[in-house]
């Protein structure tokens, strides 16, 4: 058994935040990797603006602002370069981004980066290639997020869904763009279909409140689109959302060059639900194309795509089935047991 510090300087959460939802992809990450851990008989603390001291699936969470343990096996530094100077003694120690790593090319981090020397962890090829070889590492590793278990095990509803699609990212990330397709592509060629979108400024904690004017006004374009079919939820936790995803027909979703890793995506193909994206950022990693979704290179490929899907069953059935077959073979157990090999 190891005893793991896991330390974030970000919004405030804590042991609840993930049943209680919703919450970003992030927060989600980091939560579900603490509990792996702890599921795998480790002692986890976790130091982060917590509003309080508590205790949730037998992991230890305090406010950072009373500080952190003198000694751990291995040390999870979350985001922020200002968690590489906490003098926490430590075997191992890890530097968890979630971004794409050119915000690192500042000398601020830079040199935290060559003083502490942690093994930087991405979360795919596209999140890797985004750090320069010659900046400065302990080691690089990549390992992508787990899949959350009410994701991996929803069940399959086992009849064809309507023509419903649904949108559960971030507004900013291209919903604007994806109600243009919809008004101008889609719905004038099905207008039976639906586009359900789950979103909002609640999932992002104090990040979304700075946005929310921005995102606002796209989710009142969103609301005016009504008489095109287009319904607008509040977002909702995780195990309600996998309910929802498995009885959609398609995510479509252009993707965006700021994301690592995409847990829409990947927590809508593990649901069995086909994915359209388009070749930008991280998103074409998540989608395997031609058998799970699709990948496309421009706005009308993204719309016949998604058009084929809402409409052709039998495609359907082929692309839900491979979704449910390839698509859940990794979990946050197995994310915690690559972490578990850099303590050596």
């Amino acid at each position: 058994m190891a005893k793991i510090l896991m330390v974030d300087d970000g919004i405030s959460f804590d042991g609840n935040s993930l049943e209680q939802g919703p919450l970003g992809g992030a927060e989600t990450a980091f939560i579900s990797l603490a509990n792996s851990f702890s599921e795998r008989g480790h002692e986890v603390l976790i130091r982060n603006n917590c509003s309080r001291a508590m205790k949730k699936n037998n992991i230890d969470w305090a406010p950072l602002e009373n500080g952190v343990p003198d000694h751990c096996d291995l040390y999870i530094a979350n985001r922020s370069d200002k968690l590489l100077t906490l003098s926490c003694d430590s075997r191992a120690v890890v530097f968890w981004i979630h971004n794409p790593a050119q915000y690192l090319l500042k000398f601020r981090y830079l040199t935290k980066i060559w003083s502490r020397k942690p093994v930087i962890v991405f979360s795919g090829n596209f999140h890797a290639n985004s750090y320069p070889n010659w900046a400065p590492d302990g080691g690089r590793k990549i390992v992508p997020y787990g899949i959350s278990e009410e994701f991996v095990k929803v069940e399959p509803i086992g009849t064809i869904p309507e023509p419903k699609a649904i949108f559960t990212s971030n507004p900013l990330r291209s919903l604007s763009w994806l109600l243009g397709i919809w008004k101008d592509y889609i719905n004038p060629q099905m207008p039976n279909a639906e586009l359900h979108i789950y979103s909002g400024a609640a999932t992002y904690g104090e990040l979304g409140s700075s946005q929310k004017g921005q995102m606002q006004l796209i989710l009142d374009e969103a609301r005016a689109m009504g008489n095109k079919n287009v319904c607008l939820h509040d977002p909702i936790p995780k195990k309600p959302l996998a309910d929802v995803l498995s009885r959609s027909r398609v995510l479509p979703y252009r993707g965006d060059p700021g994301e690592t890793f995409c847990l829409a995506v990947g927590e809508a193909q593990a649901a069995g639900l086909p994915v359209v994206v388009q070749d930008i950022g991280c998103v074409a990693e998540r989608v395997i194309n031609g058998k799970t979704g699709f990948v496309t290179g421009n706005d009308e490929e993204f719309s016949n795509a998604t058009l084929k899907l809402l409409r052709d069953d039998k495609l359907w059935r082929r692309n839900h089935e491979m979704s449910l077959k390839l698509q859940r073979n990794w979990g946050w157990n197995d994310a915690a047991a690559e972490f578990e090999g850099l303590i050596g």
